[in-house]
């Protein structure tokens, strides 16, 4: 990556403003973080700024609290759960910018950590409003981007305090782009790409980036739907994007002309409704019902995959397979990730609902790379420049340049 990274700057008993993506899914009944990977992923960051003796402060949104004041989405219990896996304390604010925010730091001594409160308590942090960039970078000596997962969005505390601090990105992102940019730029051949998810229309522009990269194309999940109804097949009363059925057609005409094998499913599981009383059958993609949907690839599909995915050098993986939340919605998914997980071979999970699949199967330690940013990947494999990304610091001498 040419861009510079916490390495490159001095940050002794200076105030290190870390973006972190600290948004972790939460049990709606406990309160309790049910997936703390995401805390995780950026300990190597925080961990080095304590240990070259910075003043560490974090922040972060979580939820979609639409600029209010949610007290369920408060940073607190996040706090309490990085301190116990850091084994030291993580103290909080009240609100991440203003008089309390700037006096708690104000009051940080080297190797301290401090965790403000939502960003996106406040409407102008997704407005990526100047003011408020303004104000949180008061708060900070440098600017450390360590939140791919949101840097694909010009919010004011990923491209806006750029504007006011030297910025720079941490260990979490640095991996992250340099991880992806190997798929884009030299992925060991047979390289594939297995997609899913609900909607063609998320991962056009990354499909159209990659048909010339990749070997083999395989498609499930509920975008299989529009992909079989661009082919003249009865999708019955499986979700389908009409306004994309000639960009189906047209990707497929691409696969072909660029000679990528194209795997769609080849048998279904539909069921009348989406819920876990619903009855289901395993049908051929050639006599799916007309009221039924689409749930999951079926067994045969799930072999057929399988079958060619073991030959492959390197895979990289976006979209559950069926509708996961339904346990017997599950079978493909959870087929596809078992398999990944024994390949020997470059696996690459592009974050979102895929990479909660996999932590959820704790086959987290078998896989090559696991994204934090489902968005986020995606766009950057479709060849778009992300915002935080694009708004660090070159790799140039600069002012702030550490000195070894």
């Amino acid at each position: 990556m040419e861009k510079m990274t916490v390495r490159d700057i001095a940050v002794s008993d200076r105030r290190a403003l870390v973006r972190v993506d600290f948004n972790v899914p939460i049990d709606e009944k406990t309160g309790k973080i049910t997936d703390d990977s995401r805390i995780r992923a950026s300990l190597p960051t925080i961990k080095y700024l304590l240990e070259q003796g910075a003043k560490v402060i974090l922040m972060s949104h979580l939820g979609r609290p639409k600029g209010k004041v949610v007290e369920e989405l408060r940073m607190t219990g996040v706090a309490r759960r990085l301190a116990e896996i850091l084994g030291r304390p993580v103290k909080t604010t009240v609100d991440c910018i203003g008089p309390e925010a700037e006096a708690a730091v104000a009051a940080m001594k080297v190797g301290d950590i401090l965790l403000l409160e939502n960003l996106r308590f406040h409407n102008e942090e997704e407005a990526g409003d100047d003011t408020f960039a303004r104000s949180l970078a008061r708060l900070g000596d440098v600017f450390v981007n360590d939140a791919f997962g949101t840097s694909h969005r010009a919010h004011a505390s990923i491209a806006g305090i750029p504007k006011y601090l030297p910025a720079v990105s941490g260990f979490l992102l640095e991996n992250e782009v340099a991880t992806l940019g190997r798929i884009l730029e030299n992925p060991e051949h047979p390289f594939a790409a297995l997609l899913g998810g609900a909607k063609v229309s998320d991962k056009v522009a990354m499909i159209e980036n990659i048909l010339s990269k990749v070997d083999a194309l395989f498609i499930g999940g509920g975008m299989a739907a529009t992909f079989l109804k661009a082919q003249a097949y009865e999708v019955g009363q499986s979700l389908v994007e009409e306004d994309r059925l000639a960009t189906a057609a047209r990707l497929i005409e691409g696969a072909m002309a660029k000679k990528v094998h194209l795997h769609l499913p080849v048998d279904v599981v539909v069921a009348d409704e989406v819920s876990a009383k619903a009855k289901t059958q395993t049908v051929s993609v050639g006599k799916i019902p007309k009221d039924k949907k689409i749930v999951d690839i079926g067994p045969q599909t799930i072999k057929a995959f399988e079958d060619e995915l073991r030959g492959c050098r390197t895979v990289f993986w976006n979209g559950p397979m069926g509708i996961y939340e339904i346990p017997k919605f599950a079978a493909g998914t959870r087929a596809m990730a078992q398999l990944l997980a024994g390949l020997k071979a470059a696996t690459i999970i592009g974050g979102g609902s895929t990479a909660e699949v996999v932590n959820a199967m704790k086959l987290t330690d078998k896989m090559t790379f696991i994204s934090t940013g489902g968005g986020a990947s995606l766009e950057f494999l479709s060849g778009e420049k992300l915002p935080g990304v694009e708004a660090l610091l070159d790799k140039s001498p600069q002012v702030f340049r550490r000195r070894g």
